[in-house]
């Protein structure tokens, strides 16, 4: 199981003798205490108990506690059994995301027509900070049903829609990447910068992207970049399969059409 580490330091501290309610400062100590609990759970938790919670967020357990009842008022969190689990509240606010919405709206028929024409995994992904998250992903029955999911992240570094956005991105985006630390995932992971920064050279020149066994031992991915109004980078499309079954002339075909599909309607619709 994967824990997600919390920087405390940047966590605000609530004002003495302050308690819920009573102020500006009362109410950003709250929220302090509330992300981190919401954040404690990570894709492969199903649910977590308040020992779980009080572990991973290292807030006081009488705190957790009650902040937990709240948010499974709110909706926010659900209980399961004596365990607490995220709440179906989320999910609907998260569909209301305006651009996220519009993105996967748009990107899917194409998506569909690239998985029909390839046989192969599909990724949508747009960046967050230094890490790609996926915003839609499907799949033929022998698809790739590890490593990625919908709302999943991965590093930019190492992963072809990573690679595809961060190739068309500001530099100071490199730059905080290669600070952040190329850290490997498989023996194949580039972690030079400077072999990463000459691979993004490549990509702006061809318009491609591809990771050779960078995330997992035996798959390949391509990936486009997807651009919006004034030709900046929203999104990356990408085909995953393993490196035995890749086309190379086949699939980056199919990928280059797919993403000029989806940046033409995309230039419309945001």
């Amino acid at each position: 199981m994967t824990v997600i580490p919390i920087d405390r330091a940047a966590l605000p501290e609530p004002e003495p003798g302050s308690g819920p309610g009573t102020g500006p400062d009362s109410m950003n100590s709250v929220l302090g205490k509330v992300r981190p609990i919401l954040e404690a759970f990570t894709v492969d938790d199903d649910s977590l108990s308040l020992a779980d919670l009080v572990r991973r967020t290292g807030v006081a357990k009488a705190t957790v506690h009650r902040l937990c009842q709240e948010l499974v008022v709110w909706g926010l969190l659900e209980r399961a059994g004596c365990n607490y689990r995220l709440g179906l509240r989320l999910f609907e606010i998260g569909q209301r995301v305006h651009r996220q919405r519009i993105l996967r709206e748009v990107a899917q028929p194409y998506m569909e027509d690239l998985l029909l024409a390839t046989r192969e995994t599909i990724h949508f992904a747009i960046h967050d900070g230094i890490d790609v998250v996926y915003l839609e992903k499907i799949l033929p029955h022998r698809g790739l049903s590890e490593e990625s999911r919908v709302a999943g992240r991965l590093p930019l570094y190492c992963t072809a829609t990573g690679k595809a956005i961060l190739a068309f991105s500001p530099a100071s985006l490199f730059g905080e990447v290669v600070r952040s630390g190329l850290k490997p995932f498989t023996r194949h992971t580039i972690t030079s910068p400077g072999r990463l920064r000459g691979q993004l050279e490549r990509i702006r020149e061809q318009g491609l992207a591809t990771e050779a066994e960078e995330v997992r031992l035996g798959y390949m991915s391509m990936a486009v970049p997807v651009f919006g109004r004034q030709d900046a980078p929203a999104g990356a499309l990408s085909i995953t399969a393993p490196t035995y079954r890749v086309d190379g002339a086949l699939h980056a075909g199919a990928l280059r059409t797919a993403g000029l599909g989806i940046s033409r309607a995309l230039r419309s619709a945001l």
